[in-house]
């Protein structure tokens, strides 16, 4: 196949005006479900789209189906604090350690909690493209679900996509990577059950692949439980890029090739008597794309354990920032220095920088590398969307935009939503 090169081809086509919401939210994993809820749980009409066939991003489809920062599960806000009651009313967290859950389940609860509080939801429905007007203001995106191209009209913007595809297609500032010019490398998750001696046979036919030998050649891989009888495994990917189309097919490809030889691994010589149930059906992603705000979190902010005014998320996790060009269990910084207090994420990080109706929440907020791998993970991210969620009401209402918002106002409204912000 030919890659075609230094040519375009230009087309142009009147999409129709579908929908009219107050506030757009692109991108469905935890931080969009939250921003989504608290939007609406302020009164504006609000409108989710999700290229998948659930929300829950990362903690669903991407089978991730634990909650990385298990000491700080309380004290994220009421969307979050939602989230968990519902988990256990279903019995469905706690499969081996506090944190772990049923992703199916978790999916079933962020489905019927966006419902229940009248958020529009569009499934299997891509971003496609911006219109941006000359006061660098969104006006519309452009969206595409099984009817076609449409275009969805918002006074507020949420980009929850976790690769910035609303920034990128807005023509915002965004950035990618850290030193090394490699983003935060992947992971792919897969499930596997525990079976009789009998049922029990390694599953990787000769002449396939690379099988494993030794430890040696293990790729870095995280096992955790997964409920009676079956474990999770995470297997490292480095060196892609989730941004570009090429590189995360590779990224996948290669992930599926190594998910089998890890699994004949610890199938033929670790003894573990293991059958391959079910893989997750997208990759991974720690780092995509971040947008450029009106302020960067840095990793001297987290070191730091800052405090700051504007202060309307909190993070705590340790820095996760896993070496990009490897594969093995390194980190980008010395083991010992990983652990951070407690920190503010400000206001102004969820604010993108040169588009005036457009904010940002998960892992696709205005930070550098490192702190971004802390930041990442799902509480942070949850309570970054039900911040960016408030404030975008608070700007529908006030009819303005965020960055003439009175940050003391969101924090406000923020706290009075269950968020503990005290470090």
């Amino acid at each position: 196949m030919k890659t075609s090169k230094n040519t375009s081809v230009k087309w142009q086509r009147d999409v129709p005006v579908r929908y009219n919401a107050d506030v757009a939210v692109i991108g469905g994993g935890i931080a969009g479900v939250s921003a989504a809820c608290a939007a609406a749980e302020s009164g504006v009409d609000v409108i989710l789209v999700e290229r998948f066939a659930v929300t829950g991003g990362m903690l669903t489809t991407g089978g991730v189906a634990n909650f990385c920062d298990g000491e700080h599960l309380s004290g994220q806000g009421e969307v979050f604090d939602h989230i968990l009651a519902d988990l256990r009313e279903w019995d469905a967290i706690g499969y081996g350690k506090k944190s772990c859950f049923h992703y199916e389940i978790l999916a079933l609860i962020l489905q019927e909690l966006l419902l229940s509080r009248g958020v529009k939801l569009l499934l299997h429905t891509r971003l496609v493209d911006a219109a941006v007007g000359e006061n660098a203001r969104i006006s519309e995106c452009i969206v595409c679900g099984k009817s076609g191209l449409e275009a969805i009209k918002a006074e507020q913007f949420i980009d929850c996509s976790g690769e910035a595809d609303l920034a990128r297609a807005a023509g915002a500032e965004t950035i990618k990577g850290g030193p090394s010019g490699y983003q935060l490398p992947m992971s792919m998750m897969f499930f596997v059950r525990h079976v009789s001696p009998d049922l029990a046979r390694a599953q990787l036919p000769e002449g396939w692949f690379n099988p494993i030998g030794g430890e040696d050649e293990l790729p870095m891989t995280s096992v955790w439980p997964d409920g009676p009888g079956a474990n999770a495994l995470k297997v490292k990917i480095p060196m892609f890029d989730p941004t570009d189309t090429e590189s995360l097919t590779n990224a996948e490809i290669v992930a599926r090739r190594r998910m089998m030889e890890v699994l004949h691994y610890y199938q033929s010589v670790r003894g573990k008597k293991w059958l391959l149930d079910h893989c997750s059906p997208i990759i991974g992603i720690r780092e995509g794309c971040r947008v450029v705000g009106r302020y960067t979190l840095t990793l001297e902010d987290v070191r730091a354990g800052r405090a700051f005014e504007d202060g309307v998320a909190r993070g705590t996790y340790q820095l996760d920032g896993h070496k990009p060009d490897d594969d093995k269990r390194t980190y980008i910084l010395p083991k010992d220095e990983l652990q951070v207090p407690p920190y503010h994420i400000p206001l102004r990080s969820l604010i993108a920088k040169d588009r005036l109706n457009l904010m940002m929440a998960g892992r696709c907020f205005s930070a550098d590398q490192l702190a971004l791998s802390s930041a990442r993970v799902a509480t942070s991210g949850s309570m970054m969307g039900q911040a960016a969620g408030i404030a975008s009401a608070l700007c529908v209402r006030n009819q303005c935009d965020p960055g003439e918002l009175e940050p003391g106002e969101v924090r406000r409204v923020v706290l009075q939503r269950g968020a503990k912000l005290v470090l």
